[in-house]
């Protein structure tokens, strides 16, 4: 996460969409990086809400702008399953060696999915919240022009970024009924994606219901 305070805006750093690259570039011109943990590297925007929004609200400015990027949901999964086929986590319980794809998915469609296919959601990740706290700009991963223009245009700076982070390549194949099941699955993720428009314009979906009891 990176915090403009001249600009009072807030970048959120999901995972798996290029965060790290950008976050090399754009440190140095930032008055806030959050780089470690990853639990607040990569807060969600309901963490973000809760313990960082009060704090910048107060000593930066009110109503901050929040900006973030959303990958192809199974690009994204893509990009996780090749991540954790690294040889850094041979035998570890969230390494994806020896396994496919389509496997991968499958787990990760499960109710309880084993630890290598517990990776969230981008649609969760990006869920407004009930006081109004929400992603303001989303941009697809893809767009790199538009979200680096935007950025550009905001911080008055040029960005060039490298490549960190990259995994290995592997095939990436998907049968039918599996790409079915994650569509219904996580139908959510598929939704918020479609809808993104140019310059960063998108649908929020609706605020989680207030738990019970």
């Amino acid at each position: 996460m990176l915090v403009f305070s001249r600009q009072n805006l807030v970048l959120l750093s999901v995972p798996k969409t290029g965060s790290t690259a950008y976050e090399a570039a754009l440190a140095p011109h930032a008055a806030m990086v959050i780089s470690a943990p990853p639990e607040l590297k990569h807060a969600p925007v309901f963490r973000y809400n809760r313990f960082f929004r009060p704090m910048i609200e107060r000593f930066v400015g009110p109503d901050p702008e929040v900006v973030a990027v959303m990958r192809e949901p199974v690009d994204w999964l893509g990009s996780w399953y090749r991540y954790r086929h690294r040889d850094a986590l041979a035998d570890h319980p969230n390494s994806t060696a020896g396994m496919s794809f389509d496997a991968f998915v499958a787990a990760y469609c499960r109710g309880d999915p084993p630890p290598f296919a517990r990776v969230g959601s981008q649609a969760k990740f990006l869920e407004p919240q009930r006081n109004g706290t929400r992603v303001t700009h989303l941009f697809r991963f893809e767009d790199r022009d538009g979200f680096r223009n935007f950025l550009e245009a905001r911080l008055g700076i040029t960005i060039k970024t490298g490549l960190v982070n990259r995994s290995p390549k592997l095939k990436l194949d998907l049968s039918a009924q599996t790409e079915a099941r994650l569509r219904r699955k996580h139908a959510a993720d598929f939704t918020l994606y479609e809808g993104i428009g140019p310059e960063g314009d998108y649908a929020p979906s609706d605020p989680a219901p207030r738990p019970v009891g």
